[in-house]
């Protein structure tokens, strides 16, 4: 069978090396604009500000690998064009201007996603920067040593830790954001109150619900927003992402910005035409929909059943909790599902609570509050969510949530699983058992 992959970032290859590894008779080419794959772009806050030991290990995989194991890679390779019905791509070789043309049997879409550039008037200023790709990671780290200062445009997650990175180097940092709060789409304010605190702690001066009009300067560049001006040495934009699914535009059913939908076995609304990761949506299990969640963790275990699913239907999607974590200022912040402000807009009913404890004995020589919030469907019981703050490494507890999601647990299964209690690392009643009992109290309490 003839097999042609488009793009290989995380989704790319690894659905490449499960096709080869399941059916390595399988002819496959894979063709990639870049001369590079793999690459953690999650990393590059963290090279930027010097925890990277060697940014060639943000590398995970390479041409050379997918060589071996029986891949014909095509890289600076662009595809131009796709034709579904006769089953043929147009490319050229970006390197010799040659055009041509290839068949497939199975076309496996995975061209992830490119950076949201909005039409702001001098958003092409060269003091602008990106932060998405290899390219953009050696500009930013090029840029940022002489630097004294720097506005980052997005508060998400990109965007709060370059800032955060930047703030820590000494740097002064302006962060902006047309949404009320900080990481507003990943934590309620209880928690993203206090991230907020932590940034002003550190001299970041915070600019949000203010919308960027302007790129101006040439030495240095100042940003006008609806509400005030912030001149730095160099501005960042993070504004987040699109699917890059240009090629198969009115050729397979799409959400409205182009997110390829899929079934749970990856294939498109064309069977013979299967997608993954940043350029496909994914089933959302808090609210049992499609949805657009660009997260490399998403990307890898659909390109995995990629593999799975090539030849025949085989393995089905498990679907995602969108769990993450992110450390900024020296704290943890974790999440896995729906907040109740991203059930307000999804147009989902929900209760939460909020419980703030320490997270070990009071007779051990030090302990940490974390503060939690938990978030479940008032009527069935069920947990939709839940997140995590604390100088204390919280980090794995929204796996526990995103366990209890995936699995459909009720708030009064949640406080009865078993956890281990030892005095190093909790209480008698682990602190996610606590929580879920405050969630019983508040709903039995609600229903009297």
């Amino acid at each position: 069978m003839k097999i042609i992959v488009i793009g290989a970032t995380h989704a790319g290859t690894f659905a490449t090396k499960q096709i080869l590894t399941e059916h390595p008779d399988y002819d496959v080419t894979v063709y990639e604009r870049n001369d590079n794959l793999s690459f953690l772009s999650c990393g590059i806050a963290l090279w930027v500000g010097d925890h990277v030991s060697d940014p060639n290990k943000m590398f995970y995989s390479s041409p050379g690998e997918l060589t071996k194991l029986g891949a014909t890679m095509k890289m600076r390779h662009d595809v131009l064009s796709v034709d579904p019905d006769k089953k043929v791509i147009r490319v050229k070789d970006l390197v010799s201007g040659e055009l041509f043309q290839d068949h497939y049997d199975k076309l496996v879409m995975t061209t992830g996603s490119a950076p949201v550039i909005p039409p702001i008037k001098g958003v092409d200023n060269s003091k602008v920067k990106l932060c998405k790709d290899w390219n953009d990671a050696k500009i930013l780290k090029e840029t940022t040593p002489d630097a004294k200062s720097a506005v980052i445009v997005g508060a998400g997650y990109i965007g709060a830790e370059l800032a955060e990175q930047l703030a820590v180097a000494g740097k002064k940092v302006t962060l902006i954001d047309g949404l009320p709060h900080v990481l507003a789409k990943n934590f309620d304010l209880e928690i993203g109150s206090r991230v907020e605190k932590d940034y002003e702690d550190h001299g970041v001066k915070l600019a949000m619900n203010e919308m960027v009009q302007s790129f101006t300067g040439n030495d240095q560049v100042t940003v006008t927003t609806s509400k005030n001006s912030y001149t730095a040495d160099f501005a960042v934009l993070c504004a987040g992402f699109r699917p890059a699914t240009d090629l198969l535009k009115g050729k397979v059913k799409m959400l409205k910005n182009g997110a390829i939908v899929i079934d749970e076995y990856m294939r498109s609304s064309d069977p013979d035409i299967l997608a993954a990761g940043d350029s496909a949506v994914v089933h959302y299990n808090p609210t049992g929909k499609v949805d657009y969640i660009p997260l490399a963790t998403n990307a890898i275990r659909q390109g995995i059943l990629i593999g799975h699913n090539i030849e025949k239907p085989t393995m089905k999607y498990m679907g995602t909790q969108a769990s993450s974590a992110v450390a900024l200022f020296g704290k943890t912040l974790a999440s896995s599902g729906l907040t109740e402000s991203g059930a307000k807009a999804r147009g989902v009913t929900v209760s939460t609570v909020t419980l703030e404890e320490n997270y070990r004995p009071e007779f051990m020589l030090s302990t940490t509050p974390i503060l939690m919030r938990l978030v479940w469907d008032p009527k069935s019981r069920v947990v939709l969510g839940g997140a995590f703050y604390s100088s204390y490494d919280c980090a794995q507890s929204a796996n526990v949530i995103s366990l209890a999601i995936q699995q459909k647990m009720t708030i009064d299964e949640l406080s009865m699983v078993d956890m281990f209690f030892q005095p190093n690392f909790d209480n008698p009643l682990n602190y996610v058992n606590e929580l879920a009992m405050a969630a019983i109290h508040k709903s039995d309490a609600n229903s009297k």
